[in-house]
């Protein structure tokens, strides 16, 4: 594995599998009780330009579990916000830091940060991809179905940063992806047209939620509106209110396909309450995992 983690895309195989097999044993120590100090000493920097939730808790949470600590840097409050350029940000948080973690808008932002950073950089999101997040939902899907391979996963609304993600694990991993934007919505062109080119078991994008959902194995959707979309969100509610997961897209979906989120949800939006809350909805468990997977990247990286 690289020294950073900036896109599922610049992982191969024993990557993806090294990943999961480790978080797989940490989620075990840490329900069983045992102790699993392997960053004992060790400081993560967090640097956050977006509010969160999750990447929060579960990085803070999962350093603390691994014996050493996150420090919360939000950009208002540091001299990145007063116009220090990356290159000094990034040299001088190496000589303090283990590692750095960043959850910013442009793409652009976290790739320099690593090329001038000496120690390892984790994009804990921005406006183009989320690798954590596909990353923790392809070991929920690993639990819930045993492999990835050969499945159909449909992911059903924006083409965001999600969509983004999900397009590069298929390109590099044995399962096909469905997806269903509404038109001028669709994934990043160069993203989706490199996806096609090296995906096995194919990437197909529709129109249709249902054709889409045909067979799926499992259901994916996001918000219609990202952080950063605010002023859209009337209107994306108008274009969007066919791509919806409610109960006649999950008739279409194998009969033991399971529903997935990143959260937040906004309920009656892009996922009726009914599947969100039903006995399909894995969300919980996928919500969970981010602190496993990321545990792992943690202790690989650091």
């Amino acid at each position: 594995m690289k020294k950073d983690l900036l896109s599922v895309y610049e992982l191969d195989l024993s990557d993806f599998e090294k990943i999961f097999a480790k978080a797989g044993r940490l989620k075990k120590a840490l329900k069983q009780g045992r102790p699993h100090t392997l960053l004992k000493g060790k400081t993560l920097g967090m640097i956050f330009d977006k509010s969160s939730t999750r990447t929060r808790i579960s990085f803070e949470v999962g350093m603390y579990q691994l014996g050493g600590i996150a420090l919360f840097l939000n950009s208002r409050d540091t001299q990145i916000g007063r116009g220090e350029i990356i290159a000094d940000s990034a040299r001088m948080m190496s000589r303090y830091l283990n590692g750095i973690m960043i959850r910013t808008y442009a793409q652009a932002s976290v790739e320099d940060f690593a090329r001038y950073a000496s120690i390892p950089v984790i994009n804990g999101l921005t406006d183009l991809l989320h690798p954590c997040q596909i990353l923790s939902d392809l070991f929920t899907i690993i639990e819930k179905k045993g492999s990835y391979e050969g499945l159909k996963i449909a992911y059903i609304g924006d083409g965001n940063n999600i969509a983004n993600t999900w397009i590069e694990a298929a390109a590099r991993l044995p399962f096909e992806l469905a997806l269903a934007c509404p038109e001028g919505y669709d994934p990043d062109t160069h993203i989706m047209a490199k996806g096609i080119k090296e995906s096995k078991d194919g990437i197909n994008i529709y129109r249709d939620p249902l054709t889409a959902a045909k067979n799926a194995d499992i259901l994916y959707t996001d918000v219609w509106a990202s952080m950063g979309q605010e002023a859209e969100q009337e209107e994306r509610k108008e274009i969007f209110k066919n791509y919806q997961i409610n109960k006649n897209v999950l008739k279409e979906a194998k009969k033991d396909a399971i529903v997935m989120h990143c959260l937040p949800a906004h309920r009656g939006e892009e996922i009726t309450a009914d599947v969100i809350d039903g006995p399909h909805s894995v969300v919980i468990d996928q919500a969970e995992n981010r602190l496993h997977v990321q545990k792992a990247i943690l202790e690989i990286l650091l």
